[in-house]
């Protein structure tokens, strides 16, 4: 009888003991594991030439088009699966129409129009024609919004400057002059700084927005800074570096780079999915005749993880995959073909 019991409890002990290792383990590997990207293409779709970005409504029913070889901007209805209309501004016949954001405070759009320098504000929704606003410099690009000063921040490429624009009255406030030909920006620290990203001097630049002083600078010898992607507590920004091919993550209070992902060829718009996955349109090779003609190879989004900075996906793209955006429900991705002048949509999910 003891010999009976003993052999029972003994049994009893290696079951328990086999099934707690077998938790752990699946535990551990749980823990490791790494995440699974998907991405469904949807679709291809026409639209103007060089659609240089693209950008989805607030309310998810839209994509619009800025378009740099066209006279306006395309919407495309994600319902209809189509473009539904053309958007002329004043001056349309100039082209250049470069990049665009949503303020839903305020129930807009605006687009920046290089040729002219101008900021074009519609309302949102119905995409009826409000105003022209002159940034008072040479070729306006990039248009960030600061709802702590009611304050629009537009880099101009080509007069090296930053344009401060109060949204009442549509008049410059100052202009902040910084490194050659400014494009990425981002407002932090609750708008009372302005980070400023410098496509020819490879510098990132922080400005007071009180004082437009310059208070803080990093330069690194022949970057080409890109795009700026924030965290979601905007202490952390991604910056792309079109010229090393690289992607930097930033800390904004010590003003330092604190990790790298080495990309594919020419790393431009990127974007911060569930506050950890960054995807990033790489246009492809220059072509060795000239930049602005088709590259030699097409390009790609890579999907990568910011925990440690590791490739988690790629997908193809067409020539030069340059505008890049995710949908406000982190439902799909849309990117633009810049010399195929067609967009690409996808369903898109990460499992962790």
């Amino acid at each position: 009888m003891k010999k009976f019991i003993l052999l029972s409890l003994t049994f009893i002990f290696t079951q328990a003991f086999l099934a707690l290792n077998a938790s752990a383990d699946s535990a551990g590997a749980g823990a490791n594991s790494t995440p699974s990207v998907q991405a469904e293409r949807i679709g291809v779709y026409k639209c103007g030439r060089q659609p240089k970005q693209v950008v989805f409504s607030p309310d998810g029913e839209y994509i619009v088009m800025p378009l740099l070889e066209d006279d306006g901007f395309d919407i495309f209805s994600i319902k209809e699966k189509k473009i539904i209309k053309r958007i002329n501004p004043p001056n349309a016949k100039k082209v250049g129409f470069a990049e665009g954001i949503f303020v839903p405070s305020k129930n807009a759009f605006f687009v920046s129009q290089m040729t002219t320098a101008t900021v074009y504000e519609y309302t949102y929704p119905g995409f009826e024609y409000k105003r022209a606003i002159p940034t008072n410099a040479v070729w306006s690009k990039i248009i960030e919004w600061c709802p702590q000063k009611n304050m629009l921040a537009v880099s101009n490429w080509c007069s090296n400057d930053v344009s401060l624009i109060n949204y009442d009255s549509g008049k410059v406030i100052t202009k902040l002059r910084t490194g050659k030909a400014p494009r990425g920006l981002y407002f932090y620290d609750g708008g009372k700084k302005l980070l400023v990203l410098s496509y020819e001097s490879g510098t990132l630049e922080a400005f007071d927005t009180e004082s437009f002083a310059r208070i803080n600078k990093l330069e690194i010898p022949k970057a080409s800074m890109r795009h700026a992607a924030p965290s979601a507590d905007g202490k952390t920004v991604f910056i792309s570096d079109m010229y090393y091919a690289k992607v930097y993550k930033f800390d904004l209070e010590s003003f330092t780079i604190t990790a790298k992902f080495s990309t594919f060829h020419k790393p431009n718009t990127i974007a911060l999915y569930k506050n950890r996955y960054l995807f990033i349109s790489c246009r492809g090779p220059n072509n060795p005749v000239d930049y602005t003609r088709r590259s030699p190879e097409n390009g790609k989004i890579q999907v990568i993880d910011t925990k440690n900075m590791t490739l988690l996906k790629e997908i193809p793209g067409g020539n030069q995959p340059t505008g890049l955006a995710l949908s406000p429900d982190g439902t799909m991705l849309c990117f633009s073909n810049f010399q195929d002048y067609n967009i690409e949509l996808y369903k898109i999910s990460i499992d962790q």
